[in-house]
C-alpha cells in the first residue's frame, strides 16, 4: 500500500512510502536536506515498522523537537495502522 504523510516541524514537507504488512519500502521525502533524505531511505528499506521506530523515534534536529527520521517513524506507524483498518483487522 502506498502511503503519503505530511510532515510536521521539519524542512521536508512530505514522506511517501510503501508498506506491506509491517515491512516498509520505497521511502522518499519531498524537501529537506538532500544527503540525509537519500541516506535515510537506503538505511530503512525493508525494515519493519517496529525496527524503524526503535532506530528513529525521538531523534531531534537542532532545536526542533523532531527530525525527518522521527517523522518517518511516525509516518510508518500511521501507515501501518491505516493498513490494518483498511483490511478490517
Amino acid at each position: 500500500m502506498e502511503y503519503i504523510y505530511k510532515t510536521k516541524g521539519t524542512c521536508s514537507t512530505q514522506i511517501k512510502l510503501n508498506i506491506e504488512n509491517d515491512v516498509v519500502t520505497d521511502v522518499s521525502f519531498t524537501g529537506g536536506c538532500n544527503g540525509n533524505l537519500k541516506a535515510i531511505p537506503a538505511l530503512v528499506n525493508g525494515l519493519t515498522v517496529d525496527e524503524i521506530e526503535q532506530k528513529l523515534s525521538g531523534i531531534t534536529c537542532g532545536i526542533k523537537q523532531t527530525s525527518c527520521g522521527d517523522q518517518l517513524a511516525k509516518a510508518c506507524r500511521e501507515a501501518y495502522e491505516q493498513q490494518k483498518l483498511a483490511a478490517g483487522n
